[in-house]
């Protein structure tokens, strides 16, 4: 197997919510809570969760755009961070990096200057980074908005004359052009309406085959992580819930809160009979999360030792991982992902 890409190891980020007169934190939020997870170059990790789960977090500090708190992030065998060894790269040590790691925003519309022309948006990296000749960046911006659906006769108009999928488009032409090799898409489709979500969708997915790219994917939307991810992360709370093979973790979900999860999400087909699982009670605060297994709170199976010992990552096979104390047993007695029993 090739070596990661992306790697984290006991990731931590805590966020202060107050502090005292002497200035330290008196409560904080846990936004990411000793996540360890590898990337593998030319694959799509897809990471999904409820709202407030860390998954944006992750993104973030793995492109160092917030500080993590503990833990070591390393980006094609350099440490970007490492609490105990105390290395925490600058925004000049990033620099070099910064071309091989690139975003794609949640929402096209904030993450474009409107003063400038879409054209000159796209030329800026290729300008501070020296990737084209000075004579040669007006044609290489057109072609990469070409590239991704946009007419290069379009270039000298500014963001505001295009639509929010157009926008999307411009957004990736920006981080394409700097021919990146790893490129987190945090919520890329969440702004967009249902009409051009897919169209963005089968964007990204023929520029991943034609660029080998390496996608972090971070979405909600079950169906297109389904779709557009080669493995998908679980989180719940800042923590893996479960971890493996887009096919395994979809068909054969083990964590009792993937099962529920993917339960509530909408069916391909209208008039399929549905068993979804309804989860009982409210999502804990990370200011206070549960002890033992965070989501024991909310779970139908659990028993005294859920809410006394954190789970470990168990490998259930074929590179499956799940953080349940009990999902030998469920799985073994029959317990399937949309909450029926197995004949």
């Amino acid at each position: 197997m090739a070596e990661a890409l992306v790697r984290l190891e006991n990731l931590r980020k805590d966020f202060p919510l107050d502090t005292s007169f002497l200035g330290r934190s008196r409560k904080h939020v846990r936004a990411v809570d000793g996540l360890s997870l590898e990337i593998f170059p030319g694959e799509s990790f897809g990471l999904v969760g409820e709202s407030g789960s860390g998954k944006s977090t992750i993104g973030r500090c793995i492109l160092n755009l917030t500080n993590p708190t503990r833990g070591r992030i390393e980006f094609a065998g350099k440490i970007i961070f490492d609490s105990e060894k105390g290395i925490r790269l600058s925004h000049r040590e990033m620099l070099p990096l910064r071309r091989d790691m690139q975003v794609i925003f949640q929402d096209p519309t904030a993450s474009l200057d409107p003063r400038m022309s879409i054209g000159d948006i796209v030329a800026e990296g290729l300008k501070k980074h020296g990737i084209v000749e000075p004579q040669a960046v007006k044609q290489t911006a057109g072609d990469y908005l070409e590239l991704c659906g946009i007419s290069r006769d379009l270039a000298g108009r500014r963001p505001g004359e295009f639509s929010g999928g157009q926008k999307q488009r411009i957004g990736i032409a920006r981080a394409l052009a700097l021919r990146p090799r790893f490129i987190v898409a945090d919520e890329p489709l969440s702004a967009l309406d249902v009409s051009v979500q897919s169209q963005i969708l089968n964007l990204m997915s023929s520029l991943k085959a034609q660029f080998n790219l390496t996608f972090l994917f971070i979405s909600h939307d079950l169906r297109t992580v389904e779709y557009f991810s080669d493995r998908i992360g679980v989180l719940y709370l800042g923590s893996l819930a479960e971890l493996g093979a887009a096919g395994d973790i979809i068909d054969r979900p083990l964590h009792p809160y993937t099962q529920a999860l993917f339960s509530s999400a909408p069916r391909d087909r209208p008039g399929l009979p549905v068993s979804r699982i309804r989860l009982t009670g409210e999502i804990p605060s990370a200011i206070n999360s549960p002890q033992g297994c965070k989501f024991h709170t909310r779970c139908l199976y659990s028993r005294s030792v859920c809410g006394n010992l954190v789970p470990s990552m168990e490998d259930a096979g074929r590179n499956h991982f799940v953080a349940c104390h009990r999902w030998r047993e469920l799985f073994q007695g029959g317990v399937t992902g949309n909450g029926a029993s197995v004949k």
